[in-house]
């Protein structure tokens, strides 16, 4: 997550951010997990609010949570009732340690020039088959919401190439409908890809 409104935003309101009602996107989690063994390690990059981790340890998943903010962390750790570390995506340094990496509307934060980086850190932490999880707000060029926080704002097209250089297998691109904490309606893309 940059450094700039992005971080201030959710410094500031983790509060209200992580106790607002969300839906769990349960299609996608259930899709995701039932792609991974029984038990198997998740490192969720971005958890938010914890609702994503709390649902996958309900689950019997090995999860390890883990957001940029402090703020966020500290209400996701009241929720699952367990540490959530502090890191930037940028400073994920694990060795084929995952089974899966949940990263739900987290990287859509990642300056557009980094996200080549943090792909292939998410791709060396998993284990070889493992799989990745990420959604995307789409549109054409980077820019600011109204809150003031960065996306990147990125295409299929765009996504799908960075993937394939990246080494990425079996690489699936899926945009839907949905919203987003801003109110407005909001075209998605979610990945799910294989180490």
């Amino acid at each position: 997550m940059p450094h700039d409104t992005t971080s201030a935003f959710y410094e500031e309101n983790a509060e209200t951010y992580a106790n607002r009602v969300r839906s769990l996107p349960k299609q996608q989690l259930e899709a995701f997990l039932a792609g991974l063994a029984p038990g198997g390690a998740i490192l969720e990059l971005g958890c938010g609010g914890g609702q994503d981790s709390a649902y996958m340890l309900s689950q019997g998943f090995d999860v390890t949570p883990t957001d940029g903010s402090a703020e966020l962390a500290r209400q996701a750790e009241r929720l699952i009732g367990r540490p959530v570390r502090v890191m930037l995506f940028q400073e994920l340094d694990a060795d084929s340690t995952f089974d899966g990496v949940w990263a739900h509307a987290s990287l859509l934060h990642v300056p557009r020039p980094e996200l080549p980086d943090v792909f292939a850190r998410i791709r060396r932490a998993l284990r070889p088959g493992g799989l990745l999880h990420a959604s995307f707000k789409a549109g054409e060029a980077e820019g600011h919401d109204d809150f003031g926080r960065y996306y990147n704002y990125p295409s299929a097209e765009w996504l799908s190439e960075l993937l394939t250089k990246g080494g990425w297998r079996n690489i699936a691109i899926r945009p839907y409908d949905g919203g987003g904490y801003d109110g407005k309606p909001t075209r998605w893309l979610t990945i799910r890809a294989q180490k």
